[in-house]
């Protein structure tokens, strides 16, 4: 007899209908698994039978095939042993099949018949709820994370006869379901504020800026100057995660099974540091079996790179794709992976190998020929896609001693979300969400400059030998930094405060 379950895998962070085809037929016995199964499902099958029998059922003793499909994308994780195991019942008529073809079924099954729990549930759920089916049956300990998509029941289960009994008409599963307070978003205690940050006043004006535009910003600075601090605190300023954005942040977090059982819905804008002896496949993404890197964990978010100098070239170097796309396609001979990166780039460095070339005290024992190679690190077209970039001196004595209370980030991220209002509205027919993502187009239907603005962008240019990437830059700088303003258009301040942002063009222009 043949019976079909439904269940689910994934691709990128979107799940995608699994068919579990089982067929029993005459024959001496065997159990053969197709479709692309990786080492693990094929590993199901004798997970599978042993559970069958420890839960007091009989594992057909015939000629057993189990086909997944579609057969030609490769099919991985522990979550197939539950719909197979269901499958071979419906076969065996254990288990009426019409009742079963309204589930999404997924989960991994113990010896003994248990249901474990599973990754990426999340994206099962919405696949399910987008396919139209009636509910999803996953383990119990994945069901607040499946609660979160509205409109589909949630079943949680615990062992395989639940199931079995269930389906069979002997018993109900209760419907697992929250209240719509969990799905809000909830108000967020970070821990840390800009208040903290002594002195920088300077610096801090260019993050509250690069927070509203969602720019990359680079700093460069002696140790101890706070670029770490600051950095830490950009989160702070951000504006709050939509509900769209959570589960997007979510949906990554679940594909990785790193998602919190209480309140799976994450809150807070991801914060991402890695080592700088990170790898290409640990940063954006890869590995034999695609997952995401550090760039698509901080979708929606900061990605911070501290001693950016020290990162390997081949490193940097490919995020220069995805800062310019959003996302990072992963090619392997059996399958495609598409990650988001929209993340916003934060980095921070020394001025010279030493540390103390802005120092005022002179401590520096760079020669300007170590000082240029070592800045040479960082690549012209790396270099462009950083909208702001700055210098952070060491703090005087006077601001780490002053007395007078600080701004603090609730009040900073007021002025943010202002100003993100703003460019909603801007871009409610456009496929851009902010004044980064900008590209010619919008540049030329929302920052028109006038004489003066065209005058001081043309000086700029043939002083600094700026590309036409980096004057792109300055424009959607000075856009944002009119809609700090509340000004419908750029003016002349606005854009030669957003010239002023380019210290390390400036830099290196008096190096050459």
């Amino acid at each position: 007899m043949l019976a079909k379950i439904n269940s689910c895998s994934v691709e990128g962070i979107d799940g995608f209908i699994v068919e579990v085809e089982v067929d029993i037929s005459y024959g001496l016995p065997a159990f053969n698994m197709v479709g692309l199964p990786e080492a693990s499902v094929k590993e199901s099958k004798d997970r599978v039978k042993s559970a069958i029998q420890n839960s007091g059922y009989t594992f057909p003793m015939e000629r057993l095939v189990v086909n997944l499909a579609p057969a030609d994308v490769k099919k991985e994780g522990t979550g197939f042993d539950l719909p197979i195991a269901v499958g071979i019942l419906v076969a065996s008529e254990l288990i009426p099949h019409e009742k079963v073809k309204s589930y999404l079924i997924s989960g991994e099954l113990s010896l003994d018949g248990r249901v474990k729990s599973v990754k990426a549930v999340l994206p099962y759920a919405l696949a399910a709820k987008e396919r139209g089916y009636q509910g999803i049956i996953i383990p119990k300990e994945n069901a607040n994370e499946a609660a979160m998509v509205d409109g589909i029941d949630v079943l949680p289960v615990k062992s395989l006869s639940q199931i079995v009994d269930f389906f069979s008409g002997f018993a109900d599963i209760e419907k697992y379901q929250i209240d719509s307070t969990q799905r809000a978003m909830r108000d967020v205690a970070y821990g840390i504020d800009f208040s903290e940050v002594r002195g920088q006043f300077y610096a801090k004006r260019a993050l509250e800026i690069a927070a509203t535009g969602f720019h990359n910003i680079l700093m460069t600075g002696p140790p101890g100057s706070g670029k770490s601090m600051l950095a830490k605190r950009l989160i702070t300023i951000l504006p709050e995660l939509s509900f769209k954005e959570a589960v997007d942040v979510t949906r990554i977090q679940s594909i990785l099974g790193t998602t919190i059982d209480n309140n799976p819905l994450f809150s807070t804008r991801p914060f991402r540091s890695p080592h700088h002896t990170i790898s290409d496949a640990g940063l954006v993404g890869g590995g034999s079996k695609p997952v995401p890197g550090e760039i698509s964990l901080a979708h929606n978010g900061v990605l911070f790179l501290d001693e950016l100098p020290e990162f390997k070239k081949s490193v940097l170097e490919v995020l220069r794709q995805p800062l310019e796309d959003g996302k990072v396609s992963i090619a392997r001979a059996s399958m495609r992976a598409t990650y988001p990166s929209q993340f916003m780039l934060v980095a921070a460095m020394n001025p010279c190998p030493c540390g103390y070339l802005s120092d005022p005290t002179g401590k520096c024992i760079c020669t300007p020929s170590q000082v240029q190679k070592y800045r040479s690190k960082i690549s012209g077209p790396l270099l462009d896609r950083i909208d702001i970039q700055i210098e952070v001196p060491k703090v005087a004595y006077k601001d780490l001693t002053a007395k007078e209370e600080n701004e603090v980030s609730s009040t900073i991220r007021k002025r943010v979300n202002s100003a993100r209002k703003i460019q909603e509205t801007r871009f409610l027919k456009s496929s851009v969400f902010n004044n980064s993502r900008m590209q010619s187009r919008h540049l030329k239907a929302f920052c028109h400059l006038d004489t003066d603005c065209e005058k001081i962008l043309e000086k700029a240019v043939d002083a600094l030998g700026f590309s036409a990437r980096a004057c792109h830059s300055v424009i959607r700088v000075g856009r944002t930094i009119a809609d700090l303003e509340s000004s419908p258009k750029i003016e002349r301040h606005h854009l030669a405060e957003a010239i002023g942002f380019r210290s390390f063009d400036r830099t290196i222009a008096t190096l050459g």
